[in-house]
């Protein structure tokens, strides 16, 4: 992209491993920031996470490391903490960690530890159930929290077994959350000079993402419970068999569902006093998706889309990750990037500046014995 992207100058410390603080400072390196990632001895455990395995490391680690660097540091060795702690207070404006809970503390690498010299050191924890709390030192996963956070609960279907969601929702999304409260705590250095101490959890994260549940069940007293591909008084708003795979059909209000009702070939379902509005529909919802698949189920789904799209009904495929990766969206936006391997692409930062996506400069760092060697910020593996 033309000019310096967003962060360029920014020099972000990772203490971090597996999915989660990775994730958050993914997205500063991908926004221009040099981040140096801090590994133990042997390197994150995600490296080793596989199959599959790509340049000999787990494919988990290429996806949340690519345009970052590493180090490896000894953490039992103080010589080598020294020396790290003094490289963050040399060169640092920001350093993210999550540790294992009282880890930073225990190796003279907390905020305590850096604030009252570097006051202007932007410091984010990243813990599993908060900085507060009896559960503040346990330490926790992905899985663990979409089960403690309630996200299980309502994911899959009713009477079922548990399904957790397929991508982990929880690590990424809190990463997501550690990136904007660095990126607003960057803004008020801006103008005061002053960093701070960013807090956030896995646990957090998961109750942001159950918001209106909460909501539902303070209002109501019922606990929700699974719907599948579909959500509670949003109906229908789900995936539908047809005669050759699913097909996610929305239609969320009494216009679009007169609509589909019309392009099914039962007009007559939308005077039905049983679907006559939104709430209607939902206390209705299990005889209704039955007479709607009763019908889609007879034709392939090229063939509904052709007609939903005539319409002017939304509705899309459930597409296997082959299928996305093919698909001419995917190829226009350009978010799977080019490595130097023809076979292998990794997908970039979901944002533009200026119609530009912010590029691969380099994928998921080897790593370096040396601490003290300086890194080229367009070195490869």
């Amino acid at each position: 992209m033309s000019g310096e992207l967003p962060l360029a100058g920014i020099s972000v410390f990772e203490l971090g491993s597996n999915v989660a603080g990775p994730y958050g400072t993914w997205i500063l390196a991908e926004l221009g920031a040099n981040v140096i990632k801090v590994e133990r001895q042997g390197g994150d455990d995600a490296r080793s996470w596989g199959p599959p395995f790509w340049q000999g490391i787990g494919t988990i680690f290429h996806s949340v490391n690519r345009n970052k660097q590493s180090i490896e540091v000894d953490l039992k060795d103080p010589r080598e903490v020294q020396a790290l702690r003094q490289r963050i207070f040399d060169e640092g404006d920001v350093l993210l960690q999550n540790l294992r809970p009282g880890a930073a503390k225990r190796l003279g690498l907390s905020a305590e530890n850096f604030l009252p010299k570097k006051p202007e050191l932007i410091y984010c924890n990243l813990t599993a159930f908060g900085a507060e709390g009896p559960m503040k030192d346990r330490p926790g996963y992905d899985a663990l929290v979409q089960a403690f956070g309630g996200i299980i609960s309502v994911t899959g279907q009713k009477g079922q077994a548990p399904a957790r969601c397929g991508v982990s929702v929880i690590d990424m999304g809190t990463g997501m959350w550690c990136a904007m409260g660095i990126l607003a705590a960057l803004n008020r250095r801006n103008s005061t000079g002053r960093g701070g101490v960013v807090d956030t959890s896995l646990f957090e994260t998961a109750m942001a993402w159950m918001t209106f549940y909460g909501l539902d069940y303070q209002v109501t007293g019922e606990v929700p419970q699974g719907r599948g591909t579909g959500i509670r008084g949003v109906v229908p708003y789900q995936a539908y068999s047809c005669s050759n795979g699913f097909l996610i059909i929305a239609a969320p209000n009494d216009r679009l569902f007169a609509k589909l009702s019309q392009t099914l070939g039962h007009p007559e379902w939308a005077e039905d006093d049983r679907f006559l509005n939104s709430p209607q529909r939902d206390r209705h919802h299990e005889e209704l998706n039955k007479m709607i698949e009763a019908v889609v189920v007879r034709a392939p789904r090229e063939e509904w889309q052709a007609k939903l799209d005539e319409a002017g009904i939304p509705n899309a495929p459930i597409q296997s990750i082959k299928e996305v990766l093919e698909h001419p969206q995917t190829e226009a936006l350009g978010m799977a990037q080019s490595t130097e391997d023809p076979k292998v692409k990794l997908f970039g930062l979901p944002l533009s500046f200026d119609g530009i996506r912010p590029p691969l400069r380099n994928t998921a760092p080897s790593l370096k014995k040396n601490m003290h060697e300086k890194i080229d910020d367009g070195e490869r593996n």
